[in-house]
């Protein structure tokens, strides 16, 4: 019996085509990780000058990612990273949110394992208005990566969640129809707290 392809093979597979057609550079800051990513068209302008590479891919997980750690994450050896997951993962009933922080320090054991000297920065999980009723179990997972990133140096923790917020509440203006996905306001966010952070991890390479 043939065996069915993993979800988003094909979007991998288009990667892996564009590469081969045009390699990105080695040793870059990869971006890997879900749709928030994948739709953020501007990000290569948004991180200038900084080389960037993006490898969001549809509404993946964790368990989507390490997947295809192999082919979209290792290949580059990226010098730092940024990984947005979780998310999705949550969607599932059974999910919590130490199933993610489990599925988290998978992938940092994958990359280490194979590139141990790159720093992995965990970006918080957003508080998109779709998902008001994730959202404590979104809290526990960004507190305790943070606290684990705190204490290990080649993990980092990026907090995009506060500064979406507004006295605590969700802010709806910050995304499209979906609630979910998110408005140019949302990614300038993203940019000014993203980007002096990984500038400044660049700048000790």
């Amino acid at each position: 019996m043939e065996k069915s392809p993993l979800p988003f093979s094909n979007e991998i597979e288009q990667f892996e085509k564009n590469d081969s057609m045009s390699p990105p550079p080695l040793g870059a800051i990869l971006f890997a990780g879900s749709s928030s990513f994948r739709m953020w068209e501007t990000i290569e302008k948004d991180m200038e000058p900084l080389p960037v590479i993006n490898r969001g891919f549809g509404g993946s997980t964790f368990a989507d990612l390490l997947n295809f750690t192999d082919r979209i994450v290792i290949p580059y050896r990226p010098k730092i990273i940024v990984v947005y997951e979780g998310d999705n993962d949550l969607m599932a009933e059974t999910a919590k949110a130490e199933s993610v922080i489990e599925s988290f320090n998978k992938f940092v054991q994958r990359v280490h394992s194979k590139l141990p000297e790159t720093k992995i920065f965990f970006l918080s999980l957003k508080p998109s208005p779709s998902r008001l009723n994730l959202w404590p179990e979104m809290t526990k997972v960004n507190a305790a990566i943070a606290k684990l990133a705190a204490k290990t140096e080649k993990l980092g923790f990026i907090d995009v969640a506060t500064p979406m917020l507004r006295n605590g509440a969700m802010r709806k203006e910050l995304f499209l129809e979906d609630m979910l996905h998110m408005k140019r306001e949302g990614y300038e966010i993203w940019t000014n707290v993203i980007k002096p952070v990984i500038e400044k991890a660049w700048s000790k390479h």
